[in-house]
């Protein structure tokens, strides 16, 4: 997701720049056109100059405006399924314990932890972990290869980075089954991870722990979590939704932040609970933390819906749109106007959405006394793209809500930065939660 907003954002910046050159032309071509005609008395040309020059500036500007926060709105909204392998593999080096890649310095390779490294199309992966050497002044860092699926690492040149380290439960140990959830827009697959632990403090109490992924994600980044399940004695649904590139499409084909895709996920409920679920637990990453908010808000299966994992997730969307335009350095009222375009009936022809996104209910600072489920958010400090300010604030507002703080770990990367601690975190909550009385009980 982080690297796509990048992207986007840059480009938006850029086509607003390139609109403010084309105006400033145009204006110049428009006084230039004026100074031809006979000449005013002194004092009626310089009202008409200013005028003129006010409405052409103003003309412009509102078009830039215009112009840059429709694109801004359709790129929020706008599913993107294929990594660019931008990231250059500089080279491969084998010793007495493996392999290990060298690669440029970069926001992201320089973190430590475990992570993805994508190559081939996507085809395949390398997981790489320790960090063995670091040169800032030639700008490289080395890192240890752990494994490779797929291809071969050595004959690839280019690769992109990512907090999904496998490409299936199967390639990091766990046994599954694929299975099909009949979504609201059509059949959609979804691996089913079976609990192999019968000693895990809730193997006899059949839970059910339900992962929904992020914006521009998939179901593998739900794999993070088989750990943690294991230890707890889960069974495990990762789903795919609507607009994810493995699901069908949504009738508009475009995102809804959270607004339509609880639906997809109430059905994955709906799934466990006719295979032996008694409850389920919701986590989700990023996005999938705002579809996973909505979920418990609005499905009707909300009792059986006894907590949520969140890791890095958007608590308020309009923090998190604002936030990217300061980053990007995007205007404050072209943010403004794009949140509106989202958000008001008279955007859909802009943002092709087939119904406005309550920006409101989404926000969940706002509203966090209506939130009556117990929830777990672990959040990186120092995440780039969802702040993790929201989710600190919402855990002091709510008591149902614990709030553990990583660092280092940038956006959706807490368990690959320390997965002891998050896997940790997860299993005493969770444990807890099945231990403490449901909400409105007394102890």
């Amino acid at each position: 997701m982080e690297a796509e907003l990048r992207r986007t954002w840059r480009r938006t910046v850029d086509a607003a720049e390139l609109a403010q050159v084309t105006a400033d032309r145009k204006m110049l071509q428009l006084l230039h056109g004026v100074s031809r005609e006979p000449e005013p008395t002194p004092w009626i040309r310089a009202a008409l100059l200013g005028v003129g020059t006010g409405l052409a500036v103003g003309t412009a500007l509102a078009g830039i405006m215009s112009s840059a926060s429709a694109y801004l709105a359709r790129v929020v909204v706008t599913p993107v399924h294929d990594e660019t392998e931008d990231l250059e593999v500089l080279a491969v080096i084998e010793d007495s314990d493996g392999l290990q890649v060298i690669l440029p310095v970069t926001a992201d390779t320089v973190v430590e932890g475990t992570y993805g490294l994508h190559f081939d199309r996507g085809r395949s992966v390398a997981q790489i972990g320790e960090i063995t050497s670091l040169e800032p002044k030639h700008g490289t860092v080395t890192r240890r290869v752990l494994g490779v699926n797929g291809g071969d690492l050595r004959k690839t040149r280019s690769a992109f980075i990512s907090s999904a380290l496998y490409r299936d439960p199967a390639e990091a140990g766990f046994d599954y089954t694929d299975v099909t959830l009949d979504l609201p827009v059509g059949p959609a697959p979804a691996w089913y991870v079976p609990n192999h632990n019968p000693d895990g403090p809730l193997a006899d109490k059949k839970v059910w722990g339900v992962m929904v992924h992020g914006r521009t994600g998939t179901r593998v980044e739900g794999i993070k979590a088989l750990n943690a399940a294991r230890a707890l004695g889960l069974e495990s649904l990762l789903v795919s939704y609507r607009n994810d590139g493995v699901a069908p499409a949504g009738p508009d084909g475009l995102y809804g932040l959270g607004v339509t895709e609880w639906e997809d996920i109430e059905v994955a409920v709906q799934y466990a609970l006719d295979h032996g679920a008694e409850d389920v637990v919701l986590f989700g990453w990023s996005m999938g933390g705002a579809v996973a908010l909505q979920t418990a808000d609005q499905s009707r299966l909300t009792p059986r819906i006894r907590g949520m994992v969140l890791t890095g997730p958007v608590i308020d969307w309009i923090d998190v749109l604002s936030h990217q335009a300061r980053a990007r350095r995007v205007p404050e009222p072209v943010g403004q106007l794009s949140q509106w375009l989202l958000s008001n009936e008279a955007g859909r022809k802009v943002t092709g959405l087939a119904a406005p996104l309550d920006l409101k209910a989404l926000n969940w600072i706002a509203r966090s006394d209506q939130l009556h489920t117990r929830t777990l958010i672990l959040h990186s400090v120092d995440d780039e793209v969802v702040p993790y300010q929201p989710s600190r604030e919402l855990a002091e507002r709510n008591r149902l809500v614990r709030f553990v703080p990583f660092h280092q770990a940038r956006h959706v990367k807490e368990w690959n930065c320390d997965p002891g601690r998050w896997e940790t975190a997860v299993y005493e909550w969770v444990t807890d939660l099945f231990s403490a009385p449901l909400p409105g009980n007394s102890p």
